[in-house]
C-alpha cells in the first residue's frame, strides 16, 4: 500500500472559490466520467441538496459533488456548478438539454466570519471553472474550508480553526481517496491524542467538549446543547473500486467509523455528519474489490484526512482574538 497525493487520484477533479473577508467558500469535486454514488446522513442537521438523485432506488450517475460554507443558504452554489457543467457539454442529455447531476452538502460557517455573506451560484461557478483550468486539492484554509472551526460545544470563543483535509492510497490498481471539511461540534482526536477542539475560556489549555455536552445534559434534559446547530462534517470517498450503489451505501457506512473515532462527540443533533461514496472512471477501468476491505481502509484514511484539515489550517493566535474568538 502506497500512500499518494489527493492530487494523484484518477478522474477527480477539485476546484476551489473562497471569499477571503467574509470566511466562506465551496470546493468542488468534478468527476470526468459520470459516477456512481451513495450517502450516509449520520447527524441531525443536513443542509443538502439533490441526494435523492443518488438514493438506491433512483441512483443516477454523479457529475460533481459540491461542499460548501453558508449553511443552507450556500446550496445556491450549485446553481453555478451546473451552469459551468452545462458550458463543457457535461450532464445528462435530455436531447433537449443536458442537465448535470450534482450533489452538495454545506456546513454552518456564519459564526465565522460574516453571517451576510454567504457562497452563491458565482462562487459556485467559479469553483468549478478552477476544477477545469487545475486540479486542486490543497489542504486547510482553502475554499469551503476557510470558514470551518472545531470545538464548538462552548460557543465560538473557545473554539479552534480547522479546514478541509485529504488522504489517499493505492494499491496496485486499486486508488481510495478521502476528502473531509471539518467543522465539528466536538474535539478532534489523532492516534488516541486530542490535537484540536475546545479550549479552556482563557484558551490556555484544551477542555472537554464531551464532558461540556454531558454537563449540559445532565442538568436539564430539555435544553439543547451550547454549541447550538452551528457545526457540520461532510466526507467523501473516491475510489476505482467497481462498486455498486448499494454497496456504495456500506462503503460510506464503513467510512462513517473513522468520523466516530477521530471526534468526539460525533453525530450530535447539533452536527450534520454526512459521508458520500463515489467510484469513479471508465466502468472499464475500475478495479475489482472486497467492499469490506475498501471499507475498513476508508475509515482509517478519513482519520487522516481529519488530522490534516486542523494541521493544515492553523492560523495566529492574534487572529482567534482580533477575529470572533473573544
Amino acid at each position: 500500500m502506497k500512500t499518494i497525493p489527493f492530487s494523484r487520484l484518477k478522474d477527480v477533479q477539485v476546484g476551489n472559490a473562497q471569499d477571503d473577508a467574509a470566511k466562506t467558500g465551496v470546493t468542488v469535486f468534478r468527476l470526468t466520467t459520470p459516477g456512481w454514488a451513495a450517502v450516509e446522513v449520520l447527524g441531525g442537521g443536513p443542509a443538502s441538496r439533490e441526494t435523492e438523485t443518488i438514493a438506491l432506488e433512483r441512483n443516477h450517475p454523479l457529475n460533481a459533488l459540491v461542499f460548501s460554507g453558508g449553511s443552507a443558504y450556500g446550496l445556491a452554489a450549485a446553481d453555478g456548478v451546473m451552469h459551468s457543467l452545462e458550458a463543457h457539454g457535461v450532464g445528462y442529455d435530455t436531447v433537449i438539454a443536458v442537465v448535470p447531476i450534482v450533489c452538495q452538502s454545506s456546513i454552518y460557517d456564519l459564526g465565522y466570519g460574516r453571517a451576510d455573506v454567504r457562497p452563491d451560484a458565482a462562487m459556485g461557478f467559479s469553483a468549478c471553472e478552477a476544477s477545469f483550468a487545475q486540479n486542486d486539492p490543497r489542504s486547510g484554509n482553502v475554499g469551503a474550508g476557510i470558514g470551518a472551526t472545531v470545538g464548538k460545544a462552548a460557543g465560538m470563543h473557545q473554539a479552534q480553526k480547522s479546514g478541509i483535509g485529504y488522504a489517499a492510497v493505492q494499491i496496485d490498481r486499486l486508488q481510495v481517496g478521502v476528502a473531509v471539511l471539518l467543522n465539528s461540534y466536538g474535539d478532534i482526536y489523532a492516534d488516541g491524542r486530542k490535537i484540536a477542539g475546545m479550549h479552556t475560556p482563557d484558551r490556555k489549555d484544551f477542555a472537554d467538549s464531551y464532558e461540556t455536552l454531558l454537563n449540559v445534559a445532565y442538568g436539564n434534559l430539555f435544553t439543547s446543547t451550547t454549541g447550538g446547530t452551528t457545526n457540520t462534517t461532510l466526507a467523501a470517498v473516491f475510489t476505482n473500486g467497481n462498486f455498486t450503489p448499494a454497496e456504495l451505501k456500506h462503503l460510506a457506512r464503513m467510512a462513517a467509523a473513522g468520523m466516530a473515532r477521530a471526534i468526539r462527540p460525533a453525530f450530535t443533533t447539533a452536527d450534520g455528519d454526512t459521508v458520500y461514496a463515489v467510484s469513479v472512471g471508465e466502468e472499464a477501468d475500475r478495479v475489482t474489490a472486497s467492499i469490506d476491505a475498501v471499507g475498513a481502509l476508508a475509515a482509517t484514511l478519513l482519520e487522516k484526512a481529519i488530522a490534516d484539515a486542523v494541521r493544515s489550517a492553523s492560523i495566529p493566535e492574534t487572529e482567534y482574538l482580533s477575529n470572533c474568538f473573544q
